[in-house]
C-alpha cells in the first residue's frame, strides 16, 4: 500500500548519538538542553521571536486560548482539522463559524466582521495546508474591535509571505510537528508568541502546571515535551531544506501529469510555499469518491482533509451555515505526498486518475 504521507526520518546514527548522551546526563524532561537547543534553532530557522516547545499541536491550540485568558465567543474556520474547533469548546468557549475563501480555502476575512458580538474576544483562523489567511484584513478587524488573533499554523512550517514568515502574524501560533508534519518531532507542537516577554512567562507556568520551582502562580498543565522527541528535531531540522524541494519536484510532476485537470488551492507570487500538502478538488463528490476508490484498488491510500465540515460535528449546540465550506469538504481529496515518494509511484497515481476520466475542469 502507498501511503498517502510517510514520516522523514535521518540516518539512525545521528539520532542514536543524540540519544545516547542521554544516558549519561539522565536530563530526560522537564526543558532539558535538547529542548532549549531545538526552541533556539527553531526560532532561528523560521526567524521568529519566541518558540515555546510541547508535547503536541492540539495542546497548542489549548494554551495559546489558556494564555491569552479568552472566555467568551471565538471567530474561527469550519475548515480546518478537528482540533480547531475542539480546543474552543474543551477551554469552554464558543465557536462561532464563519465560511471561507473558495480560492484560498482559509476562512473569508471579509465575513468576520458581521459574526462580532460583544461577547467575541478572538478569532482562531487556519492557514489550510500551508496557504496563508488574509493577514491583513484580519489584523485590521482585530485591532478595530480589540479582539486577540491565534493562527493554527500546522501546516504553515517553512511558509513565507512577502519574505516574512508565515507564523509571525497574529498573536500567536499554534504549531504542530506530528509526524505526519513537514516537519516532526514524532509528537511535538509548539506555540509561537508575538506579543512579547511578559506572555513567555504565561505559557512557561501553563505549559508546566503552574508552577517555578517551591512558587505556585496558577493552574497549568502538563504540556512539556522530552528529550527524545526534541532529539528528533534537532536531527530533522538539518534536512528540512531538502525535504521541502523534494516535496516540490514531486507536487509539480503532478501538476504536468494531471494537466490541470483539477482546481487545487490558490497560491499566490507573494507566497513561498512549503508544499505540504496536494489537494485536488473535484467537481462532484461523486466523482471524489469515485476516483479515491479506484486508487484503493490500485493500493493507493489518500486523505479527505478536511471531512466533514467543522460546523457540522454532532456536538457542535449552535447551528451554523456555511455553505462553501460545507460544499468544498466534500470535493478535496489529498494525494500521497512525503520526501521518499518516487518519482514513478507520482506517475502511477497521476495514469489511474487521469485514466479515470475524473476531472473538475471539463
Amino acid at each position: 500500500m502507498i501511503p498517502v504521507t510517510q514520516p522523514f526520518l535521518p540516518p539512525k546514527g545521528e539520532y542514536e548519538k543524540l540519544i545516547t548522551r542521554l544516558w549519561e546526563t539522565k536530563w530526560l524532561t522537564n526543558h532539558g538542553e535538547y529542548v532549549q537547543q531545538l526552541e533556539e534553532s527553531l526560532e532561528e530557522y523560521l526567524n521568529i521571536p519566541s518558540l515555546h516547545f510541547v508535547n503536541n499541536g492540539t495542546m497548542a491550540l489549548h494554551l495559546a486560548i489558556r494564555s491569552l485568558g479568552i472566555k467568551n465567543q471565538i471567530i474561527t474556520t469550519p475548515f480546518s482539522f478537528v482540533a480547531t474547533t475542539t480546543s474552543i469548546l474543551w477551554e469552554h468557549c464558543e465557536p462561532v463559524f464563519v465560511d471561507i475563501d473558495p480560492n484560498t480555502l482559509c476562512i473569508d476575512a471579509s465575513k468576520i466582521e458581521e459574526e462580532i458580538t460583544d461577547r467575541t474576544e478572538a478569532i482562531l483562523a487556519t492557514h489550510v495546508f500551508g496557504v496563508p489567511c488574509d493577514v491583513v484584513k484580519i489584523e485590521e478587524i482585530a485591532k478595530k474591535y480589540n479582539l486577540k488573533v491565534i493562527y493554527d499554523g500546522a501546516h504553515g512550517f517553512g511558509v513565507k509571505l512577502k519574505g516574512k514568515s508565515l507564523l509571525e502574524y497574529g498573536d500567536l501560533t499554534a504549531i504542530s510537528f506530528h509526524s505526519t508534519k513537514l516537519f516532526h518531532t514524532v509528537e511535538g507542537g509548539a506555540v509561537i508568541n508575538n506579543i512579547g516577554q511578559g506572555l513567555d512567562e504565561t505559557i512557561k507556568l501553563n505549559r508546566s502546571f503552574g508552577f517555578q520551582g517551591e512558587k505556585y502562580y496558577s493552574v497549568g498543565i502538563n504540556a512539556k515535551n522530552s528529550e527524545f522527541h526534541a532529539a528528533m528535531g534537532l536531527c530533522n531540522l538539518k534536512y528540512i531544506n531538502d525535504i521541502i524541494l523534494k516535496r516540490k519536484e514531486l507536487s509539480e510532476l503532478y501538476d504536468v501529469l494531471l494537466k490541470n485537470r483539477f482546481q487545487k488551492p490558490l497560491i499566490s507570487n507573494e507566497i513561498e510555499y512549503n508544499y505540504a500538502y496536494y489537494p485536488i478538488i473535484f467537481n462532484t463528490e461523486k466523482g471524489l469518491l469515485q476516483v479515491k476508490d479506484l486508487l484503493l484498488q490500485n493500493e493507493i491510500d489518500t486523505r479527505r482533509y478536511f471531512y466533514p465540515s467543522l460546523n457540522k460535528l454532532p456536538y457542535i449546540e449552535k447551528v451554523s451555515s456555511c455553505p462553501i465550506s460545507e460544499d468544498l469538504s466534500k470535493r478535496i481529496l489529498c494525494l500521497p505526498l512525503y520526501d521518499s515518494l518516487a518519482l514513478e509511484v507520482v506517475e502511477k497515481i497521476s495514469e489511474v486518475i487521469v485514466g479515470s476520466k475524473v476531472s473538475s475542469l471539463v
